[in-house]
């Protein structure tokens, strides 16, 4: 499967960072201590993937301890209710298959580096909602 940018293809097929799906994401999770998963959304409209993609090379590259994953276009937003961020592209931080946080958009490299010191020092907790409130009357 491609990804119809070659920055993104790029981490697939030549930094073997594995593309998930419904499939295999939980297998996936349960094998790792902590990972990211970087949700592209269509690069048409969220151009900002592609310098996610460049970017998150070197984030791992900081942050070893980070497994990367690419997460499959087609599953991309059933994924993204179990996650609960809401806008693009978005990298997902995992302990396991416990959720840390979510980082959205491009960010400037200091704001990448102290997010993520703070994410992997953080307790895992539950993605944030998406949709309606819902209040007690």
């Amino acid at each position: 499967m491609t990804t119809a940018t070659p920055l993104i293809d790029r981490l697939i097929n030549e930094m073997n960072y594995p593309l998930l799906d419904l499939s295999n994401i939980d297998d996936f999770l349960s094998k790792n201590e902590h990972s990211v998963l970087f949700f592209t959304e269509d690069i048409k409209r969220f151009a900002e993937s592609n310098d996610v993609a460049v970017v998150l090379p070197e984030l791992v590259g900081l942050f070893p301890e980070l497994v990367p994953a690419v997460i499959a276009r087609e599953d991309e937003k059933k994924l993204q209710s179990r996650y609960g961020f809401l806008s693009w592209p978005a990298l997902v931080f995992m302990r396991g298959d416990k959720y840390l946080d979510t980082i959205t958009g491009i960010q400037d490299w200091n704001d990448y580096i102290e997010q993520i010191k703070t994410i992997l020092a953080s307790k895992t907790s539950r993605p944030k909602a998406i949709g309606i409130p819902v209040v007690n009357a």
